[in-house]
């Protein structure tokens, strides 16, 4: 798998981009998830731009932002047309998104058409400037469930949509990811791994509480250590996706408190279970973070 940091990791804490893919590049991460509104104030920062980015051996993979899928359509299609722009500024191929904010069994037939419209639209948008839009397996969208998610692709029907697989979300919907993943795997250009200590936390993960600084972390764990069995999972993805394995891109998505040292943690992990690339360079002191 192709490795990624995501910058929504690090929201409540002050630490420069260049620092972060600094560190990124010397742990032998390969991209750089960033999130949306990092994308757009970073903009003006000619010193990390792409280019510099692309010295290090380093890319953007995608972007993640939110697009509504109710409320004045134009907005949105304006939203849409102004992060496809900042992917292109920043190299990056993938834009996600959720679809919609209310959960699949509690829309009305009329809702869930409308929505499967905007989206269709929203998809056009981005294939302008050809890229994917990347829609993640998440509760309370038209993406929480497997059956919902296919019936999903299928409406819209529109080779830009793509999934960015979410496995504890897709494990949190009772679905077996392994089943899933294979069953949607034409479709997936992405993937999400966190772990949760007990499936009674997975609350944890509300956005409202991720992005609240005073939110809980309670259950939040590293990668290998929580309740699903991660090991057999990436086991089955890679004997399943044969050649395509090297070429997955893949974000360690972390939201609790120590983001450096359990990166690291679950990177070293990855690398000695044979699942990511070996040349792991830990920072104890993380120097890189520390400097100026």
């Amino acid at each position: 798998m192709k490795l990624n940091v995501c910058t929504i990791s690090f929201r409540h804490q002050l630490i420069s981009f260049k620092k972060i893919a600094l560190w990124a590049k010397n742990n032998d991460f390969k991209g750089i998830e960033l999130w949306g509104v990092h994308a757009a104030n970073m903009v003006d920062d000619l010193e990390c731009d792409f280019s510099w980015l692309k010295s290090q051996n380093l890319n953007v993979s995608m972007i993640s932002d939110y697009l509504v899928l109710e409320g004045d359509h134009q907005e949105a299609v304006e939203k849409a047309e102004s992060l496809s722009r900042l992917c292109h500024y920043w190299g990056a191929s993938k834009l996600r998104t959720f679809a919609g904010s209310k959960a699949s069994e509690k829309i009305t037939k009329q809702q869930r058409q409308d929505w499967v419209k905007r989206l269709k639209s929203l998809c056009n948008v981005v294939q302008n400037f050809g890229l994917y839009l990347i829609v993640e397996t998440h509760p309370n969208s038209l993406a929480d469930s497997l059956e919902s998610t296919l019936q999903l692709i299928d409406e819209v029907n529109h080779p830009a949509l793509r999934i960015n697989f979410d496995v504890i979300h897709v494990w949190e919907s009772g679905a077996d990811p392994i089943r899933a993943v294979n069953t949607l795997s034409p479709f997936i250009e992405h993937l999400h791994l966190k772990n949760i200590a007990h499936r009674s936390l997975l609350n944890v993960f509300n956005p409202d509480n991720v992005y609240a600084p005073a939110g809980s972390r309670e259950g939040m764990v590293n990668l290998f250590e929580g309740e699903y069995d991660f090991p057999k999972f990436l086991d089955a993805l890679k004997n399943s996706r044969g050649s395509l394995w090297k070429s997955l891109d893949a974000s360690l998505e972390w939201f609790g408190p120590s983001v450096i040292p359990t990166l690291e943690h679950d990177k070293q992990q990855l690398i000695m279970h044979g699942y990511s690339n070996k040349n792991f360079i830990s920072k104890n002191d993380h120097s890189l973070i520390s400097a100026v």
